[in-house]
């Protein structure tokens, strides 16, 4: 593996006695030297800030595009997936704890490496995903930079959480995102992942404006599952736009919480509620697959069935439904 020299983090500022407050996301974290902020891989070294995360991966897969969750971005593609540690958040039912607490172990993967080994698995670009991407934000820019160079695509799968300026940055060169929209409650966002709603919102509204941009949303037995929460949320994407792809996705107990799973019929109501105002709703860690599949707005016809990991664009033509050539909200 080739050797990473120490990169000092972009957005930061200097502070009195050697400390230093990070700029990159909403938690401001205030650093003294030797200290390390919030998300574990910004470190205060003699009075800098450094991104010692830089080309750190933790996690690396050759995996469907689907498993994002993207269902409108090149759908049946492979996409090579990679993560490093530490997050800006710290939900109750996370699922990479492992990864967002730091104990496994990481390995080199400069952006070049990283680009070379996309062009080789044939993957249609590179995912930034398993733990939050936006905090390894120096090494995502310079390999998204790369990867668009090499005709790749760049792919963020995200809780949204950064700053203005650095997302600005960031977006010239990202391609798709999936981003958790947890909940349209402040206190939620605060007690179970101890984030912040606004600045997601922000970043959603930002984004779907300059790339692809789905959504997912984890519902959790007794915690957002509510008629309003659902109602408040699907009324927040819809005004945004129709055709935003929504992911309400089953919560099973994981980490530190211990709810019982999300009744399905939660999740059947979630959906019913969604068709009523977005064009393209799907519910994830389901059994039954058919809630997976796309389906023309217009005439209901499959455009795209989804299987396990059997991908089948159907009556889809580009972005056209073969049946009724209705328009789909579809990039392929």
């Amino acid at each position: 593996m080739m050797s990473i020299e120490l990169q000092e983090a972009v957005y930061y500022r200097k502070l009195h006695g050697k400390k230093v407050r990070c700029l990159l996301c909403p938690k401001l974290c205030v650093i003294k030297h030797a200290g390390k902020g919030y998300c574990t891989i910004r470190e205060n070294i003699d009075g800098v800030l450094y991104a010692v995360g830089y080309g750190k991966v933790a996690a690396v897969h050759l995996d469907p595009i689907e498993k994002k969750p993207l269902y409108h971005f090149y759908p049946g593609s492979e996409i090579l997936s990679i993560g490093t540690v530490g997050c800006n958040q710290r939900c109750l039912f996370c699922q990479n704890w492992s990864l967002v607490e730091g104990s496994l172990p990481s390995e080199n993967f400069p952006p070049a490496e990283a680009v070379d080994a996309a062009l080789r698995c044939n993957s249609i670009g590179i995912a930034y995903t398993y733990n939050e991407p936006l905090i390894w934000f120096e090494y995502v820019l310079d390999t998204a930079k790369l990867a668009k160079e090499k005709g790749l695509k760049n792919v963020l799968v995200t809780n949204g959480e950064i700053n203005p300026r650095p997302l600005d940055e960031l977006l010239p060169f990202i391609d798709a995102m999936n981003i958790d929209l947890k909940s349209m409650d402040a206190d939620y966002y605060k007690k179970i992942c101890d984030g912040n709603l606004m600045p997601v919102k922000k970043t959603i509204e930002k984004s779907i404006r300059k790339c692809h941009v789905e959504i997912t949303n984890l519902l959790v037995a007794g915690k957002n599952d509510s008629d309003e929460n659902i109602s408040a949320l699907v009324e927040y994407i819809a005004g945004l736009g129709r055709n935003i792809p929504l992911h309400f996705s089953r919560y099973f107990p994981n980490y530190k919480m211990h709810n019982q799973p999300t009744p399905m019929e939660r999740l059947e109501r979630a959906y019913s509620i969604a068709k009523g105002r977005l064009n393209y709703v799907y519910l994830g860690n389901v059994l039954d697959e058919k809630w997976n599949d796309t389906l023309c707005p217009s005439c209901g016809a499959i455009l795209v069935s989804r299987r396990r990991d059997n991908v089948l664009v159907a009556d889809l033509n580009k972005n056209r439904c073969r049946k009724c050539n209705s328009e789909i909200a579809i990039v392929s």
